[in-house]
């Protein structure tokens, strides 16, 4: 039997018909599209979807079409990659079964339901599904071949559809009401407006909060030669209770330790890596989502990790030992320590589900690079995960001074285990043994004035997680809605910062039609489309009841379209404002030449000629500080997660 076998990307193709074919694999060519080829059987790679869901033709032209009648035209599917689909019609012509070996979720599926009507008719189609592209699981895999599930595939398109007819047509309505056309558009979304007005809200708060002070008293403590702070229970919110408090224990020489504990406490290892908890903790080593995102790919299409797309953190049945084994390559010491430390089970979180294990190592090779960290992260924290826990000593005491209660605490790692493997912070403190009853000598009390500080920031990892709290996107998604964001000029920065235009379109839109930026609907959504997954619902219910709430925000905004494109506009222009001209004392904006060149320029030109070059890649910003050394603004460039400031002027000398 001739069979063709067809996978979501040339790298898993070689590595596929490399395994299947136990290295005897041929490579050919076809329509320029490498295949390889070995007894009766062909293995071709996509480049992921090869079809495009898009408006047809005649609704391209955003200034002539009226952005709410998208809502009601149907999109068609074209065909973007025509050497791949002829390629594919080509190499099925002779076969007489087909397997689809795609990713195995909600995409994977829909990429391989695609290319159906490229293959003859009546055609045996199979299903291959695998969690790791390693010998054991392919051949397992197309040992148990399956079928392939429309519904899932349904599901999939159906979140094409509902993205598609919301971003297009909202994205017009912003960008032709703000006069934001060409590469200056403002792209809105259904997932990505509640997730721009998460980080707008979360700005606002900290703008908006009063600091409120309060007072800590501390007493620093000696016994045997080891000093240790005892803090007064609670936060003291009136200044003259706290000198009072402060007057009192200053005065005297010794306190009394009233109540006094140590016990032993296991700390158990993180649990396995699920997608969220693996973006959170890339961001947290400053690697950006995206990108951790597309190296974890990279690493599992060469067969090095398991599938990165996962929501599940318990581990199924895997072999362990072997894992171990082929980590001792690149990890021996590690491993010679986890065998020394192994558990009896290995930890599971919370979440689980039947697709893909939680992330873990499959095979291992000294990488380096960003593909070194991030194999590193994912391969340690494997390793901690088999890994026996860590044995604490928690200790509190209760120590009397002049009547007022102090409270001391005392952690130390008693036992090191999993810690050894893979390195998590842990702020230990030293605390004596004390018994109760007994005097302890002070050496000072402090007063210390304090605040209440406003919410943190989100990063990229803590905001991966709070969508995922939400209902925000998928696992699959996330990382590119927040790479989309930064993209579009809408965040900036480590600790993400929303820009005046983002503020701009968020409260457009709420003034508008609030349930845009509202996290409810969007997750309402995406369990619909799990609904279609699961065969409970039809994808055309879903489609019009997303068509159905759309039209009802377009009836609010289309009645406030004036107000909302004006607010923008003064926004866009805060934006791009660069500070004061340092010759005429004109406003400094930023301005894009005819061939897309950006470079600041004066308002006054052309009476004024001042301007000033910019760096071409990353963002630009202005933040009010000046050169001291010419008087040119300074600009904030950040490129690649990385921010710097230079002097506009690229030729005065403190550059």
């Amino acid at each position: 039997m001739k069979q063709l076998i067809i996978c979501e990307k040339n790298i898993a193709a070689r590595r596929i018909a490399y395994i299947l074919s136990n290295g005897k694999a041929k490579q050919g060519r076809v329509y320029g599209v490498p295949y390889y080829y070995f007894n009766n059987t062909i293995v071709v790679g996509l480049k992921g979807h090869i079809k495009k869901l898009d408006f047809p033709k005649e609704y391209a032209k955003w200034s002539e079409i009226e952005p709410k009648r998208l809502i009601d035209v149907e999109p068609i599917k074209k065909i973007g990659e025509w050497k791949i689909a002829n390629a594919i019609r080509t190499l099925a012509k002779d076969a007489s079964r087909v397997i689809i070996a795609t990713d195995y979720d909600r995409e994977g599926e829909l990429i391989g339901a695609e290319i159906m009507d490229l293959l003859p008719k009546g055609i045996e189609i199979k299903r291959a599904r695998f969690s790791a592209i390693t010998p054991n699981e392919i051949r397992r895999a197309f040992e148990n071949l399956e079928r392939i599930d429309l519904n899932l595939a349904k599901s999939a398109e159906a979140r094409q559809y509902i993205d598609l007819i919301w971003g297009a047509s909202l994205t017009r309505f912003i960008s032709l009401a703000s006069e934001q056309l060409g590469k200056d558009f403002l792209s809105v979304g259904r997932v990505q407006s509640p997730t721009l007005a998460l980080i707008v809200e979360r700005e606002k708060e900290i703008q908006e909060f009063v600091p409120k002070p309060f007072w800590k008293i501390k007493v620093v403590f000696e016994k045997d030669g080891v000093k240790f702070t005892a803090e007064y229970p609670e936060k003291i919110w009136d200044e003259k209770e706290a000198k009072e408090i402060y007057e009192k224990v200053k005065k005297e020489k010794k306190g009394i330790v009233k109540f006094y504990e140590c016990k032993i406490r296991q700390d158990m290892p993180p649990p396995p890596f699920d997608t969220t908890s693996f973006l959170k903790e890339a961001s947290q080593l400053g690697i950006s989502t995206p990108q951790a995102m597309k190296i974890a790919e990279e690493l599992y299409m060469n067969g090095l990790i398991s599938y990165p797309r996962t929501d599940n953190t318990v581990y199924p049945p895997l072999p362990f030992k072997n894992i171990l084994e082929k980590l001792a390559k690149v990890y021996p010491e590690e491993v010679k320590q986890v065998f020394s430390m192994l558990r009896s089970k290995p930890v599971s979180g919370k979440k689980f589900s039947k697709d893909h294990p939680p992330i873990h190592p499959v095979d291992a090779a000294k990488l380096d690079g960003m593909h070194a960290k991030i194999y590193d992260l994912i391969a340690r924290r494997f390793m901690a995960t088999l890994s026996k826990n860590d044995v604490l000593e928690v200790k509190k005491a209760e120590i009397d001074v002049a009547g007022e209660k102090f409270v001391a605490n005392g952690l130390i790692i008693k036992e090191k285990n999993w810690r050894k493997v893979y390195p998590a912070r842990l702020d230990e403190k030293i605390l004596p043994e004390l018994k109760e009853g007994e005097e302890v000598e002070i050496v000072e009390a402090k007063k210390v004035k304090d605040e209440t500080k406003p919410p943190k920031r989100y990063t990229q990892g803590s905001l991966i997680v709070e969508m995922e709290k939400l209902g925000l996107g998928t696992k699959a998604t996330r990382h590119e809605i927040i790479g989309k964001l930064y993209e579009r000029k809408y965040i900036k920065g480590k600790y993400i910062t929303p820009t005046p235009a983002a503020f701009a379109v968020v409260e457009a839109l709420k003034q508008g039609a609030e349930i845009i930026t509202k996290p409810d609907m969007t997750a309402h959504l995406e369990k619909e489309m799990d609904r279609i997954a699961e065969g409970e619902k039809k994808f055309e219910e879903v489609i019009e009841e997303s068509k159905h709430i759309l039209r009802k925000a377009f009836d609010v905004l289309q009645e406030k379209e004036g107000e909302i494109g004006e607010a923008i506009k003064e926004a866009i222009s805060k934006q791009n404002y660069f500070g004061k001209c340092n010759k005429c004392g004109g406003d400094l904006i930023l301005i894009k030449s005819g061939r897309g060149k950006r470079f600041i320029g004066c308002s006054n030109f052309p009476k004024c000629s001042n301007s000033y070059a910019l760096p071409q890649k990353g963002s630009v910003y202005f933040e009010g500080k000046y050169c001291s050394k010419c008087g040119a603004p300074i600009i904030a460039v950040i490129y690649k997660g990385k921010k710097w400031e230079k002097c506009a002027d690229m030729n005065c000398n403190k550059n």
